[in-house]
């Protein structure tokens, strides 16, 4: 059966934010990936386009904290911490949106802002899924405070219907709670949250 107007965006599920010996690992990622994994499976199933979302930074970024930001270095292009974690199922015939590849911001899926200017510019992602004809959106991945949320949230300003499953994603928390309060700021936005 074919459901082509749903795309699954998976976000972010590479070597240095799951893999406990990456640069910016999310404490117990590895757990959530399993589920991850089953979400593709259906997806795969149900014959509906799956969007890779990848951090792919240069090695010099106002997005790292050593060039003034603050983030540890991560994901620099082509490096082992930028590539996809192990255990994830990436499929066939899938799309990828690689994010922050110009020394960008890049947090949501389906845009980009420079750390200087704060001008914004879009990645292909929204233009991927209209070709598609996507109305409806699933969003998993790492890490629920930041990328996730940022793609869920652009999602559904954009006028997607926007689902996340909370057992499907993990929060960076660099203060205690905020994967909480990103979950309650997707739910106040109009964002459906699952357990399963």
């Amino acid at each position: 059966m074919s459901n082509s107007n749903r795309v699954l965006i998976v976000v972010d599920v590479q070597n240095d934010f799951v893999d406990p010996s990456g640069n910016l690992y999310v404490q117990d990622a590895p757990s959530v990936v399993p589920n991850i994994n089953t979400k593709i499976a259906a997806a795969r199933g149900d014959e509906r386009l799956i969007v890779y979302t990848q951090d792919w930074h240069p090695e010099v970024t106002p997005h790292f904290a050593k060039d003034g930001g603050i983030w540890p270095v991560h994901c620099v292009a082509g490096s082992w911490g930028a590539q996809w974690y192990s255990e994830l199922e990436v499929a066939t015939n899938s799309q990828v949106v690689r994010k922050g590849t110009g020394g960008e911001d890049g947090y949501s899926g389906f845009s980009v802002r420079d750390p200087l200017t704060n001008a914004e510019s879009d990645t292909a992602m929204e233009e991927i899924l209209k070709r598609h004809g996507v109305t409806d959106v699933d969003v998993v991945g790492i890490a629920t405070d930041y990328c996730v949320k940022e793609t869920a949230l652009d999602a559904c300003r954009r006028g997607y219907k926007t689902n996340i499953y909370l057992d499907c994603m993990k929060g960076v928390n660099l203060q205690p709670g905020d994967a909480d309060s990103a979950i309650a700021a997707m739910v106040e936005a109009g964002i459906e949250v699952f357990d399963g």
